[in-house]
């Protein structure tokens, strides 16, 4: 399969899988905690049932990294290309009745997130994307193609977690920043919002593991926008344990302004 072969796989399936979890969110379901303390659901298990399921007979011998695959004790090695699946990346949102939860399916080749979708099974809405080529939201069956925005003169949108988060850590960052407005998203669709040009940066401080940011990592860069490192790095994938250092989404740079982000 070609990358955009590969783009629409993950598509259908964030899309299966999101009418899975809306089934069960209807029906009720009962919370869990797994070892670290975060909640699992039933809708977690049955989506990554779906996705894995979808990934390995079209794509049969592919290296998958899913989250409730991991916590359960199956970790496989990180290879030249590999996906990272996040089944239901926001179940706090999820389990608190709220809207912001999201499915990321991401594809890494060579440390980098080359393409990637994330699915917003409360509103049915897809996003994707393939790094170099192009981003686009789909709605009601209809793609659209989106972009991330050079920050406007009056200033940065910034959107932050509804969850996680450090307030004074987040301050000292913005210190000296034009700031607009700050707005409070949960789940992966804090970079999706970059991505569409609705905000401009998004600062993470706090724990993230590797299939909470692949997708949405290359919904935003296809867009034209970019994930660092508190270093300026481009966060890469297959790191030790999963895990992300701190990091930071932007919109797009303006052209010969490295400050007009910010």
């Amino acid at each position: 399969m070609n990358d955009t072969a590969l783009l629409d796989l993950a598509a259908a399936l964030a899309d299966r899988a999101g009418t899975e979890i809306r089934a069960i969110r209807d029906r009720g379901f009962q919370v869990e905690h797994k070892a670290d303390r975060s909640v699992v659901t039933e809708a977690d298990r049955a989506a990554e049932a779906i996705i894995l399921s979808g990934l390995r007979a079209a794509l049969p011998g592919c290296t998958v990294v899913a989250e409730e695959a991991v916590a359960g004790g199956a970790v496989p090695q990180a290879t030249a290309e590999f996906w990272l699946v996040d089944p239901l990346d926001g179940t706090r949102e999820f389990t608190g009745g709220g809207d912001d939860f999201a499915v990321n399916i991401g594809l890494v080749r060579d440390g980098r997130p080359v393409l990637g979708v994330v699915g917003v099974p409360a509103t049915g809405v897809l996003f994707g994307g393939i790094v170099g080529v192009g981003a686009w939201r789909q709605s009601g069956g209809a793609r659209q193609p989106i972009a991330a925005r050079v920050c406007p003169p009056e200033g940065l949108t910034v959107v932050a977690s509804r969850h996680h988060g450090d307030a004074a850590t987040l301050d000292r960052f913005l210190a000296g920043r034009t700031v607009a407005r700050l707005v409070n998203f949960g789940s992966s669709l804090k970079f999706c919002r970059l991505a569409e040009g609705e905000a401009d940066l998004y600062p993470r401080f706090g724990r993230t593991m590797e299939w909470d940011t692949c997708a949405p990592q290359a919904v935003l860069e296809a867009a034209g926008g970019a994930v660092e490192t508190l270093e300026g790095e481009t966060l890469r994938y297959g790191k030790p344990g999963w895990e992300n250092p701190h990091f930071v989404c932007w919109g797009r740079r303006a052209v010969g302004a490295r400050g007009a982000r910010g």
